[in-house]
C-alpha cells in the first residue's frame, strides 16, 4: 500500500483500551518460515527460540498496534528488537566477522539503519507502505544481529569495546536530538497521541529519552559484557 489513505500494517491507531494483536497471516507465515529455517541452521537452538519469541512478541502483540499511535512505543518496540531479540539470534549462529574492519562496518550499518528509519520522511513512509514497514524491521533486526555477532565474537576485545561504545554514543545522540527537538517531527502521530494523554512533542521526547538513556546504557553494558568474555577467553586461548 502506498496511498496517503492506506491503513498501516499494524492497523489504525487505537484509542485507550482498543489495542489489539496483529493477526496478519502474512506476518505469522514469515515468522514461522524464519523459525523453521533458523531451526535447521542454528548452532544453538535455545537462544534461537528465545530470540524468535521476543521478535514475535514485538511484532504480533499489542505493541504493534500501540506503535501506530505512539512514537515512544515504536521506539520501545525497536529497542526490544535490537537489544533483546538480535543478540539472542546472533548467539544462535556461529557467524564470525573477519576482523576489526568488518566489525566497524557492521556498526556503521546499524547506525545507518537506526538513523534512516527515525528520520521523519522514511518513518512516515512505514505508515503508508507495507514494503517500507517490512524493510524497516528487517534492516534493524539484520543490522543489529550482525553487529552483536561481531561484538560478542570479535577476535580483539578493544575493537569490540570501541564498536559497542561508539554505537551507544550514536544512539544516545539520536535520542538526545529527538528529546530536545523544539517541535514534533513525525506527522503520523500529529493526531494520535492526545487520547493517550500526551502531546505529539511529549510523545517524541519520551521516545527520545528511551533511546538516549536505557538504549544507550544497554548497548554500552552489552559491549562491556562482550569485553569481559573476551578477556576471560584470552588466557584459555594462550594456554591452548
Amino acid at each position: 500500500m502506498n496511498r496517503t489513505d492506506a491503513v498501516p500494517f499494524c492497523g489504525l491507531p487505537p484509542l485507550p483500551g482498543e489495542a489489539g494483536w496483529n493477526t496478519s497471516p502474512l506476518l505469522a507465515g514469515v515468522l514461522l518460515a524464519g523459525l523453521l529455517i533458523g531451526w535447521r541452521l542454528a548452532a544453538d537452538r535455545r537462544p534461537l527460540l528465545a530470540g524468535w519469541a521476543v521478535l514475535a512478541a514485538a511484532l504480533v502483540s499489542p505493541l504493534c498496534s500501540l506503535a501506530v499511535a505512539l512514537f515512544s512505543v515504536r521506539v520501545g518496540q525497536h529497542l526490544l528488537i535490537m537489544l533483546v531479540a538480535a543478540p539472542l539470534l546472533a548467539a544462535a549462529f556461529r557467524t564470525r566477522l573477519a576482523g576489526p574492519g568488518a566489525l566497524a562496518l557492521s556498526a556503521a550499518l546499524l547506525a545507518v539503519a537506526l538513523w534512516f528509519w527515525h528520520l521523519p520522511a522514511p518513518y512516515a513512509l512505514t505508515f503508508t507502505s507495507d514494503i517500507a514497514w517490512w524493510a524497516m524491521h528487517a534492516t534493524l533486526l539484520g543490522a543489529a544481529a550482525l553487529f552483536w555477532a561481531g561484538v560478542t565474537r570479535a577476535p580483539r576485545a578493544d575493537a569490540a569495546l570501541l564498536s559497542g561504545l561508539a554505537t551507544a554514543a550514536q544512539m544516545g545522540a539520536l535520542g538526545a536530538f529527538l528529546t530536545f527537538a523544539p517541535r514534533p517531527l513525525f506527522a503520523p502521530h500529529a493526531l494520535t497521541t492526545l487520547p493517550w494523554g500526551l502531546t505529539p512533542l511529549e510523545d517524541q521526547q519520551l521516545g527520545g529519552l528511551l533511546m538516549w538513556v536505557p538504549g544507550g546504557i544497554a548497548f554500552a553494558a552489552l559491549a562491556l559484557l562482550a569485553l569481559a568474555r573476551a578477556l576471560r577467553a584470552a588466557p584459555e586461548q594462550m594456554e591452548a
